[in-house]
């Protein structure tokens, strides 16, 4: 006889306001990582706040807040309506055994309010905290250390310049966790040893390795390395790291600094440092110098997740080394985006582990997107595609994929027949696209300047 599941509790989520596109799939990744997963009759308004979400227990909702960025808490949700009046009766309606154990007469509480896009005044938030006297309150307001911290939430909307006298949306609920988003301000690229001219930024990069489902004792990857700056994230959650890299002196912190005011890097100014200022040296396994396009490591599944930032041309042209004579007299050949794209989809394929994951990020020339010209291969399944913009015409994509097949010889070239291949090829001149774009939009402030 089968058990039956579990029974779904309504909880709360608060959400940042920025990155909206990339919010769903990060929570839909840690649900599934946590053992659970993502309904699609979840209540949830995309670019809201405030998300309503079925979760089995509150362990694994603790376990979502231990990794996100993007959200903020998340409650044990009470209550909810579109006024006052439908909050309270929702409030009666929930089970009276289900609120007992945190209305003990031994215990502490608070009441905070919270409000989206709207200030309220200190008599306001009393006004309603005391609306809620019929709750079977019995302990003691405590307002500096509380066993227990209860939230009235209210919506009201998204246009700062139409807010309403009365919110949209009412909910009441018990605090559960915080999310990770001190981590953004604790690993600040501002505030890291080694850095690049296009080291990405702590939110994006735990943002990538929360797609990846980077878990403890994973291996992660990361075949464009640069300074490193991606494999921190994945270390802090517990994953062993290492990259390649076809620049030498990026590898190895040598050469001139990208600091401002600073002529030469220094001592401590490499990949292993970056870990070692945050304690986690333990998890860097190495970084190579090598060239993506070409193999290097021994057949079979190694990596549990590949993130990375490949090269996309905007600072310096993308290039790869040519052939064994040529190497010798250091010789670089030039390497077309749809290349670059395409040789990293057939490594994931080959070498991620079943269910492992590839998370990139793909330069895209905006009035040319459409989905077909996202790179596909037979082995990997795409699981998300959020867009992050760069100027009116520009934008990069970070992409979301999932190894579902396992890799044949015959999957190797399997690009070059689906027809995924050619229209991609368009954007191998994203570089002059992207120029041509900043070129017209200076000539057209210099031109509005001489009006």
């Amino acid at each position: 006889m089968a058990l039956a599941a579990p029974a779904l509790r309504r909880y709360l989520l608060l959400l940042a306001q920025e990155h909206l596109e990339f919010r769903l799939p990060e929570i839909t990744s840690l649900l599934s990582l946590c053992g659970g997963q993502f309904s699609g009759e979840q209540e949830i308004r995309v670019n809201s706040p405030f998300w309503i979400l079925n979760i089995p227990s509150e362990e694994m909702a603790r376990g979502l807040m231990k990794r996100t960025v993007c959200a903020k808490s998340i409650f044990e949700l009470w209550g909810h309506g579109r006024s006052a009046g439908e909050l309270y009766a929702s409030l009666k309606n929930y089970p009276t055994d289900e609120m007992l154990p945190y209305l003990q007469s031994d215990s502490t509480y608070k009441i905070h309010i919270h409000t989206f896009n709207k200030t309220l005044t200190q008599a306001q938030k009393i006004k309603k905290i005391d609306a809620l006297e019929f709750l079977p309150f019995k302990g003691k307001v405590n307002l500096k250390n509380p066993e227990h911290i209860f939230w009235i939430l209210e919506d009201y909307g998204m246009n700062p310049n139409d807010v309403p006298e009365e919110p949209h949306h009412l909910y009441f609920g018990r605090w559960i966790a915080d999310g990770q988003r001190e981590l953004i301000e604790s690993y600040s690229v501002k505030k890291r040893h080694f850095i690049g001219n296009t080291s990405m930024d702590a939110c994006l990069s735990f943002i990538m390795a929360n797609h990846g489902r980077v878990k403890p004792n994973d291996i992660v990857y990361d075949p464009f390395v640069g300074t490193g700056g991606l494999l921190i994230s994945s270390a802090h959650f517990g994953a062993y790291v290492c990259g390649t890299d076809i620049d030498y002196n990026t590898i190895h912190g040598l050469g001139k600094a990208s600091r401002k005011n600073q002529k030469w890097r220094g001592p401590d100014e490499n990949i292993r440092a970056n870990l070692r200022q945050y304690g986690l040296e333990k998890y860097y396994l190495d970084a190579l110098v090598a060239d993506s396009s070409r193999p290097i490591w021994r057949k079979g599944m190694l990596f549990d997740a590949i993130i990375t930032d490949p090269p996309y041309g905007i600072r310096e042209a993308p290039r790869r080394m040519g052939s064994q004579k040529e190497t010798v007299k250091l010789v670089e050949k030039s390497y077309h985006l749809s290349d670059i794209f395409f040789d990293l989809l057939k490594f994931g394929a080959e070498y991620l582990v079943m269910g492992g994951r590839l998370v990139y990020w793909l330069p895209i020339y905006r009035p040319e997107y459409t989905e077909e010209i996202i790179p596909r291969h037979p082995c990997l399944k795409l699981i998300s595609n959020c867009e992050q913009m760069l100027s009116s015409h520009t934008s990069r994509r970070l992409i979301t994929m999932e190894k579902v097949k396992e890799f044949k010889d015959q999957d190797e070239n399997s690009y070059l027949l689906d027809g995924q291949y050619m229209p991609y090829r368009g954007h191998n001149s994203f570089r002059e696209k992207y120029f041509s774009g900043v070129t017209k939009r200076i000539a057209k402030e210099e031109k509005d300047n001489q009006k």
